[in-house]
């Protein structure tokens, strides 16, 4: 693909340093708002008037640009506008002779601006409803049409990832709205930068579609459903790879395909993991706006208020005469309530040294994590069928027992399948059982895990 950088004028850069930007850019949107319905070219005629239009309903104050002379300010407003974007090179003349019109065309390195100037007004549709239904649509498709390709899960890939840096991005411009919570000195003012900011930018156009049934978790289950069939359906993987050699003449090995399927999963783990890391900033946040509304509501009749307001003044001080402020606030500060000389108080002596090595305590051994951790952590309850569980350990087994070596797991389904045989062996109705004795850790190189021994029960299982 061409560098499209090369294409670009020098005079193009010059938007971002001129007083008259955010006019400019207003402009563009507007064009590019006519351009898509324009059936191929918009006239100059066209996009005067649409300038025109949008201008006279707000008063304007366009200043000198370097490139402007006399003349070009007797222009009207939106001519001007329209004439310097051409100069330019932020739209393009194409001349039709046939016509006898000028017709103005978007360059394609501009539009790449202009979409992204219509991304930070909010304008574009909310992309984690977007991505979410393409990944759900492109997987769908691979699995049912028979013309499906490598190019659809790479697509669906490119979407995950698209939808992982969205979240990621919120997530790290959360410290903004902390920081104006400080900024805000009055309970009015701070619940309007809550309700207004916050709520209106945050929970109710992003955080609140992700957590609702309408979007995230509802194609969650369903695409992780189809990518666990389509992996484990080998036949149909190879089946996929001879249509595409026979059809398109490419070469795709099933392994290829498994690969991007792999990654599609990974991906999804990932949206979730950063929506959990979004409900503990959303907590922290709510917590720390009750915080200061109750700061700011009671700062006069609480005592905590009164003296943060007390050290802020002193702080506010020249060091010169902080003792002397000092000493005449201890003159009027009445020390006599409860709440200054009780348990509570806002100083507490310090423990002498020994007091305070005997009361350290030995730390605890950090403990492994138990069974329902690994599978929480894991998150493969859903994944394999307590059938498929069964049969990983019993069709091991020689003379009804399972000894687990280092041969035992191979892959990663092994691993997990390993983890939950042993949460399975302690439940009712379960054909095989753990034999009760020491057992040691094996580590084939890959994985690490115990070797326990599985033995057959006298009953069979009465489970599917």
């Amino acid at each position: 693909m061409a560098n499209q950088f090369l294409e670009i004028p020098d005079s193009f850069w010059s938007l971002f340093r001129s007083g008259n930007r955010q006019i400019y850019i207003e402009a563009l949107l507007q064009i590019n708002e006519e351009y898509q319905y324009s059936n191929y070219f918009l006239s100059r005629e066209i996009c005067v008037q649409t300038l025109s239009s949008y201008f006279a309903k707000r008063k304007v104050t366009l200043e000198q640009e370097e490139q402007e002379d006399d003349f070009d300010m007797l222009e009207p407003l939106a001519t001007r506008i329209l004439n310097w974007l051409l100069r330019t090179g932020w739209l393009r003349k194409v001349d039709d002779y046939h016509t006898m019109t000028v017709n103005i065309v978007i360059p394609d390195y501009a539009a790449v601006f202009v979409e992204a100037f219509a991304h930070l007004a909010g304008e574009d549709e909310d992309e984690t409803q977007v991505y979410i239904q393409n990944v759900y649509g492109i997987l769908f498709a691979f699995k049912h049409d028979p013309r499906s390709n490598i190019s659809l899960l790479k697509t669906a890939l490119v979407n995950t990832r698209r939808l992982n840096k969205t979240l990621q991005d919120m997530l790290h411009n959360m410290d903004k709205f902390f920081s104006s919570l400080l900024e805000q000195n009055f309970y009015g003012d701070l619940l309007k930068e809550h309700l207004d900011g916050y709520v209106d930018q945050i929970v109710r156009k992003k955080y609140h579609i992700l957590k609702t049934s309408d979007n995230f978790y509802l194609y969650k289950t369903d695409i992780k459903q189809l990518l666990s069939e389509m992996r484990q359906d080998l036949p149909w993987l190879k089946q996929v790879c001879e249509k595409n050699r026979q059809l398109r003449g490419v070469e795709v090995q099933a392994e290829e395909l498994a690969e991007q399927m792999d990654l599609i999963d990974r991906g999804f783990d990932d949206i979730e993991h950063r929506i959990m890391n979004m409900d503990k900033e959303n907590t922290k946040y709510i917590r720390a706006t009750v915080t200061r509304l109750n700061y700011l509501l009671n700062q006069d009749d609480n005592m905590k208020g009164l003296v943060i307001d007390l050290l802020n003044h002193l702080s506010k001080v020249d060091e010169n005469s902080r003792d002397e402020y000092t000493e005449k606030i201890g003159k009027l500060m009445n020390l006599s309530q409860l709440t200054v000389i009780s348990e509570k108080s806002l100083y507490k002596r310090r423990k002498s040294k020994q007091d305070f090595t005997e009361s350290l305590e030995p730390e605890e051994e950090q403990q492994d994590l138990s069974r329902e951790d690994i599978l929480k952590l894991n998150k493969i309850k859903n994944r394999y069928s307590q059938k498929q569980v069964e049969s990983f350990v019993m069709e091991k087994m020689k003379d009804g027992t399972l000894q687990v070596d280092d041969g035992t797991v191979t892959s990663e389904e092994e691993f997990e399948k390993l983890v939950l045989a042993y949460d399975y062996s302690v439940r009712k109705g379960s054909p095989y059982k753990v034999k009760e004795q020491e057992t040691v850790m094996i580590d084939n190189g890959r994985y690490r895990y115990p070797g326990l021994v599985f033995e057959k029960r006298g009953r069979k299982s009465g489970l599917g």
